[in-house]
């Protein structure tokens, strides 16, 4: 019989909704009831494409014994991770603090009122050397509470207690400079992996944001080591088995150190954030290698990551037929069998697909393992002609690889990860000039401003299967408002900047911390859990207050509001101590200090928006890497006056003797009109 998940939305959810667990969504009911019947909790969070998850699930949620005993002594409540970010963030770190490392599943025994006291990730059912058995622990933990109840609520009030944020104790009036850059980029040089590039040793995360931090650095010192780690990164990335040579976009993160062996499930967040990584590259360097994976990435997201209304889809799976990766590899007799014996013998060469494998059970992933010129090839073909050659042999494959079990595509739509989706085919646009990322752009945002907003204004997290539903978070808030800033730079649409102003300010009044400064990351009035806290750390994706603190100096640049500056600076006082500690744990925080720093440009191009010559000066802009600037355009009648309403500066800007001009400011002094291009690309070089 399906248990309380079966009325749910969440993909991740219905695939325990048969488990025979009795799972409880998160909710009132379940604390009821865990009061009620005198019962600990038993809290397990993952996400549908985790695959430890899976097999935790198959080991022991689906298994009639230990579903018997968590079903006696425990009230268990399944939590989805993408949909609840604030019950896993807060769950997350007691057991890091607890264990000293987390991860998913997720798997928490608290007190029914939700104080922890065991935290923990993947338990097998039996023990195996090091890690015990969920069985056992079950049979431990009921024991404890019911002979030991006071060690065991003692312990819950303790954890909580630690997890209490800590007063902030001022900056003594010290402020960011230029220091705290160098030492974020001094931290990363330490850490560079010279031969493979990235910045750890096995497992391997992308973590874009560290790439464009460097990209900024490089801009302010061209002769440090920035774009040297940036390039080589990106391309082992690109080479390597974490980028799906078939299929395009990227895996999640690598398993080694050489990029080889991915964990194969892909995540939206990445392809956006990779994607900005990649397009700010090709901007730095003009090398058309950067603009291919920029196309690349996106084709895969509007291929295969996008709803029928515009909006994006979150993860695809890392397993399928129950085994990781299985979607994914070859042997060279499939291959072969596909491409016929030449050209299937040369893409095995050139994407090291060997009878005795690279991967496990004699599989190979394909990587690119050699470059394409060179005498080894020895075959008279020059490279256009074997880049040719392997473009259709990858169509091929692909037309092929859509016949296997494909990996559970999780459909739901989150606001936060659709914002950063939004930004990077926007920036993807300007960098490129493709109108279709615009149009993609402009789609997926006219959704959420539709679909996932309430009628007071306030955002929504998730929307599945025409259910909108959870009240949104900061990240929602911060991601959604840097998608419309940059969805506005590129088309110049008013109402996105309306927009972004409006849910800025909401997300003010929503989340602002007026003591200490600063976002929360739950909404003043969202429900009250044990620990309030303010997302800070860049991991996997960038943290709220990280991407908010940009947003708001851009937007008061935007606007005007001056007041928006000084929030900013707030935000930066509020997180001095931390990220003067640890600058490099926090690169995308980094970003907003390398803007406030300066020198910035505010750009205002007055013109005919169809006329040729406006269109060279927008795109003269728009392919310069000019992170530290913010663009407007000024139109004629009602756009004109809207844009006025929202900028009072614009209204009394003219064209220079009716030709396109752009008024151009840098650090707070504004320059002569420019209506000739030579002089803007000469302004607008480093």
């Amino acid at each position: 019989m399906p248990n309380r998940l079966s009325g749910e939305k969440s993909p991740y959810l219905l695939q325990h909704a048969n488990n025979p667990v009795e799972w409880f969504p998160w909710g009132e009911e379940a604390f009821l009831k865990a009061a009620a019947e005198d019962k600990p909790i038993f809290l397990s969070v993952g996400y549908a494409t985790c695959h430890w998850c899976h097999v935790m699930e198959r080991e022991s949620f689906e298994d009639e014994e230990v579903a018997s005993l968590l079903n006696r002594y425990f009230v268990s409540i399944k939590v989805d991770r993408e949909e609840r970010p604030d019950v896993d963030h807060i769950y997350m770190t007691v057991c890091q603090a607890l264990r000293g490392t987390g991860g998913w599943p997720l798997s928490i025994f608290m007190t029914p009122d939700r104080k922890p006291f065991f935290a923990g990730s993947y338990f097998p059912k039996t023990p195996r050397p090091g890690t015990p058995g969920f069985t056992d622990l079950i049979l431990q933990l009921a024991h404890l509470w019911k002979n030991q109840r006071d060690k065991v609520v003692q312990a819950g009030e303790e954890i909580t207690k630690a997890l209490q944020p800590q007063k902030s104790h001022g900056t003594g009036g010290k402020s960011f400079g230029l220091s705290v850059l160098q030492r974020g980029y001094e931290q990363l040089r330490m850490r560079f992996d010279v031969r493979w590039g990235g910045f750890s040793n096995a497992p391997k995360f992308p973590t874009p944001h560290h790439l464009t931090l460097l990209l900024r650095w490089h801009l302010r010192n061209p002769d440090s080591e920035a774009l040297a780690m940036v390039e080589k990164t990106l391309e082992s990335m690109r080479h390597g088995g974490i980028f799906d040579q078939v299929g395009l976009g990227f895996h999640r993160y690598s398993v080694d150190e050489r990029w080889l062996v991915p964990h194969f499930e892909k995540m939206l967040y990445d392809q956006a954030m990779l994607a900005m990584a990649y397009t700010e590259a090709f901007q730095v360097t003009g090398k058309q290698s950067y603009e291919k994976v920029c196309r690349e990435i996106f084709e895969y997201v509007l291929r295969d990551m996008t709803d029928s209304e515009g909006a994006f889809y979150s993860a695809e799976d890392a397993d399928s037929e129950g085994k990781e990766g299985l979607f994914y590899v070859w042997t060279p007799e499939e291959v072969k069998a596909i491409l016929g014996e030449e050209l299937g013998n040369f893409y095995c060469r050139f994407y090291d697909i060997s009878p005795e494998g690279n991967f496990e059970d004699r599989l190979s992933i394909a990587h690119i393992s050699r470059p394409l010129g060179g005498a080894s090839w020895q075959d008279g073909m020059d490279v256009a002609e074997r880049a040719r050659l392997l473009k259709e042999a990858n169509k091929k494959l692909f037309a092929v690889r859509e016949q296997r079990v494909h990996p559970l595509k999780d459909d739901k739509i989150l606001t936060s990860w659709n914002g950063l989706m939004i930004a990077a085919l926007a920036k993807g646009y300007q960098a490129v000039r493709s109108p279709l990322y615009l149009q993609a752009a402009a789609r997926a945002a006219d959704f959420i401003l539709s679909s996932l907003r309430q009628d007071s204004g306030k955002l929504l997290r998730r929307y599945r299967q025409g259910e909108a539903a959870h009240p949104a978070y900061a990240d929602d808030y911060a991601f959604l408002i840097w998608g419309l800033i940059e969805l506005y730079e590129s088309a110049f649409d008013v109402r996105y900047l309306e927009e972004a102003l409006r849910l800025q300010q909401l997300m003010l009044d929503l989340f602002w911390d007026e003591q200490e400064g600063g976002f929360y990351y739950t909404a003043h009035d969202g429900e009250k859990l044990i620990i309030r806290n303010k997302e800070i750390y860049d991991g996997a994706t960038p943290s709220s207050n990280s991407v908010a603190a940009l947003n708001l100096l851009r937007l008061a640049r935007m606007s005007g509001k001056t007041s928006w500056e000084e929030k900013a600076n707030r935000l930066f006082e509020a997180f001095f101590s931390l990220i003067s500690d640890s600058p490099s744990a926090h690169t995308q925080f980094l970003h907003a200090v390398d803007f406030a720093l300066g020198p910035s440009k505010e750009i205002v191009i007055v013109g005919d928006f169809g006329g040729e010559a406006t269109q060279k000066m927008i795109e003269i802009v728009h392919t310069a890497f000019l992170p530290n600037r913010v663009m407007m355009y000024r139109g004629r009648g009602e756009e004109a006056a809207r844009l006025a309403a929202l900028a009072p500066f614009t209204e009394g800007l003219p064209t220079g003797d009716g030709q396109p001009t752009v008024y151009m400011c840098e650090n707070y002094a504004c320059r002569n009109p420019i209506t000739d291009l030579d002089e803007l690309r000469a302004m607008l070089t480093p």
